[in-house]
């Protein structure tokens, strides 16, 4: 078994990029809807590969659950460049917000898996905020230099707004109201 961190210095093979994704997906997947205690098993078995492979990219459970949760990180904040090359920008910010919502709910539902990586002593959340506030930043300057959007919102505002959206809301319909109440105060005043 290669020691921790090896892999980060060489790049996969195209199969082994392609498990390693998928085994994050479903990692994220069952944590979040069948808690800390899913076994590493049924996780290797959903993601098509054997338990052998599991553990080669991620030597223990802590490590697995950080990986999921960095990786579902990644992918919203990652996904920015793309939405604003597709959509105007406050569309864009739009879209991101419902992939925000999703976001929340898979950590929140991740949370006793992620308590478990921080008493081993990791520490998932690094990297969160700064990566958030970037991504929401580059979404609303992008809106302000279109006109779309107010240039005088902080990041870190919209951070939390966005946040408090995804703890207030019951329902998924809510928390589109929500969501769209929110965009309305991020428009500039006409």
């Amino acid at each position: 078994m290669e020691p921790a961190g090896v892999e980060a210095a060489r790049p996969l093979r195209a199969d082994a990029r392609r498990n390693r994704d998928r085994l994050l997906e479903i990692a994220a997947r069952a944590f979040s809807q069948d808690g800390p205690d899913v076994t590493l098993d049924a996780i290797a078995k959903e993601a098509g590969v054997g338990i052998g492979t599991l553990y080669r990219h991620f030597p223990t459970r802590e490590a697995l659950v950080d990986a999921a949760y960095r990786s579902e990180l990644a992918r919203l904040c990652d996904s920015v460049d793309d939405l604003l090359r597709d959509r105007p920008p406050d569309q864009a910010l739009r879209t991101w917000m419902d992939s925000f919502t999703g976001y929340m709910s898979t950590k929140r539902g991740m949370s006793d898996a992620l308590r478990a990586v921080i008493a081993s002593g990791g520490d998932p959340f690094s990297e969160s905020r700064t990566r958030l506030t970037t991504a929401v930043s580059t979404l609303l300057r992008a809106g302000a230099a279109a006109g779309l959007l107010r240039s005088d919102v902080a990041p870190e505002d919209a951070l939390a707004s966005l946040s408090g959206v995804t703890l207030a809301s019951t329902a998924p319909e809510q928390a589109s109201r929500l969501l769209d109440l929110l965009m309305d105060g991020l428009r500039p005043r006409r």
